[in-house]
């Protein structure tokens, strides 16, 4: 396989390699170059660019290596190359992770966002997805300078009190506790300096090592990732967007008691004139709203808040987002959802951190509502006819698996999973697809299905995390989809017999899959019960032969 190459691509390696190795001598005597204050903004940055671009080439570089070497003479459909490709994959992704790390910033961004993807191998996915947890804060006195630069003020004139520790940091902001002049408590997130200067450079070198990739290996493109990070880079880097993103979202929730969406503050007003902004592109001002991440299981259990309950509700406001609102937050990991305790409703969900969102097209909402009324159905036919309309051709057979985990000839009841010749059945088909084939399917994703698949990635790993069974979600977004698509009951105008028979199958339709739905419900509720009941059962049975050990 190495000696095939031709001469561009053994240049290409060569190429990456050599800078690598520059890479590495350069770090050795790198510090953080964003926190070099004796340089010039320009320099500094510059300088930073310089190292932060050398180590990823170099990673990438030692990743190409090890898998031309590693896979040189292995039949590709071979158990033992498959046994090497997850260990070189899991090799890359440790080298990855450590780049990661090192770098901050964008590439904890760009890891992250990988993690949250479920298509990518697994050894990827589950060695970045500590990166969700890892953010160093940046020293106060820059985050002073961010500020003051921003508000046009000096902190005391505005503040009572503001905590230089932040409660959060993350890979572009943090955010800080403060007191405002009101005695009114605030969340105030700060951007980290010199971003924008950064992004250009990170977007460039990840857009250059994508191509090198590709053309060291054309199966493997990666222009479909780099391609949604800008985008939600973009989206984040503007805190503007984010409070208007904030306050929608608060709009779509306003009739739900349980879900809390921050206030936003805008300007500071003095004798009711505004004399400066507490909102701009770096700086967000918010309500403090108080609570503990949505996977600390053990805080839920203490509090007397069942994790199952935080699941459904979980459950149900992202699917509402999705085919009810069709305005779908982008990042739902565990620090931006936390459950704060109240005593009328037991527990609501704040949800936080609204910089990357997605408006879904009007069409695509209701194609994937349409998605979802054939999952329930098991109608292949429409499902196919939903692929098509989506662009991804004959990966439409794939949608069950993705989103129920069944195959497309599966006539089993939703939620209850595949049987034991389904799955290898499934195991041998998806051991024939080859990297071409997973490149051409991502690719051929509409923007704003992989948004929802990797959103509702993210939102499966948080119930997983809770102990929620699979039928929860599946529930949660079957009912939501069938709303979704009775928003169009009442379309037309007039009263003609047309119109009115139009409107008359819809309802039937809807209330058909209204009644179905319930059933399933009561099935998995019965379940549960049972579960419950033989669980209390054994717990007896088990309580009564200690006691008869005891008295014999």
């Amino acid at each position: 396989m190495w000696r095939t190459l031709n001469f561009t691509a053994k240049l290409s390696v060569y190429a990456l390699t050599a800078a690598g190795v520059g890479a590495g001598a350069v770090s050795l005597t790198s510090d953080n170059f964003q926190y070099l204050s004796n340089l010039p903004d320009e320099a500094r940055f510059g300088l930073s660019g310089l190292v932060r671009s050398s180590r990823a080439v170099f990673t990438i570089a030692v990743n190409v290596v090890d898998y031309k070497y590693s896979l040189y003479g292995l039949v590709e459909d071979s158990d033992e190359y498959g046994r090497e490709l997850s260990e070189v994959y899991l090799r890359s992704a440790k080298r990855v992770l450590k780049l990661c790390e090192t770098n901050k910033g964008f590439y904890v961004k760009a890891g992250q966002f990988v993690a949250a993807l479920r298509q990518v191998p697994k050894e990827y996915s589950s060695t970045l997805s500590s990166l969700q947890d890892q953010a160093v804060p940046c020293p106060f006195k820059f985050i002073r300078e961010v500020l003051t630069s921003n508000l046009k003020k000096d902190l005391n004139e505005i503040f009572i009190s503001f905590d230089e520790e932040p409660i959060a940091a993350a890979s572009i902001a943090q955010v800080h506790h403060a007191l405002l002049q009101n005695h009114e408590e605030v969340a105030v997130k700060v951007q980290y300096p010199g971003l924008k200067h950064l992004v250009r450079v990170d977007i460039a070198t990840m857009s250059l090592l994508s191509k090198a990739v590709t053309l060291l290996f054309p199966d493997y493109r990666f222009g479909w990732i780099l391609s949604a990070f800008k985008d939600a880079i973009a989206m984040e880097l503007d805190f503007i967007q984010e409070a208007r993103n904030s306050e929608r979202t608060a709009e779509n929730f306003e009739t739900n008691k349980r879900v809390k969406v921050p206030r936003v503050l805008w300007v500071l007003l003095h004798d009711y004139f505004a004399t400066s902004d507490w909102t701009t592109e770096q700086v967000l001002t918010m309500q403090f709203c108080s609570g503990n991440k949505i996977d600390d299981v053990e805080y839920l259990k203490k509090a007397g808040v069942d994790p199952i309950q935080v699941a459904m509700l979980l459950s149900e406001v992202f699917a509402s987002m999705v085919f009810i609102h069709g305005f779908v937050h982008g990042d739902p990991h565990p620090g931006n959802i936390l459950i704060s305790l109240e005593p009328k409703h037991g527990f609501t969900i704040v949800l936080l951190d609204h910089g990357i969102y997605k408006e879904l097209d009007e069409d695509f909402r209701l194609d994937y509502c349409r998605l979802w009324r054939a999952l329930i159905l098991r109608n292949a036919n429409e499902i196919q006819q939903v692929g098509e309309r989506f662009g991804i051709g004959k990966y439409f057979r794939y949608l069950p698996l993705i989103f129920t985990e069944t195959t497309i000839e599966s006539k089993s009841a939703l939620g209850k999973g595949m049987s034991t010749e389904e799955r290898k059945m499934v195991k041998q088909e998806l051991k024939s697809l080859k990297m071409e084939d997973f490149s051409s399917f991502m690719e051929s994703l509409p923007p704003d299905l992989l948004t929802i698949l990797r959103t509702d990635g993210l939102l499966r790993s948080l119930l997983s995390k809770l102990g929620a069974p699979r039928h929860i979600r599946l529930l949660a977004y079957s009912k939501r989809a069938v709303d979704g698509l009775s928003t169009r009951r009442m379309a037309g105008s007039g009263l003609s017999p047309k119109t009115s028979f139009s409107r008359l199958k819809l309802s039937l339709d809807y209330y058909h899959l209204r009644c179905l739905l319930g059933f399933l419900e009561l099935v998995y509720l019965m379940e549960d019960v049972k579960h419950i009941v033989v669980g209390k059962l054994k717990h007896l049975v088990l309580r009564a032969a200690r006691l008869l050990h005891l008295f014999s």
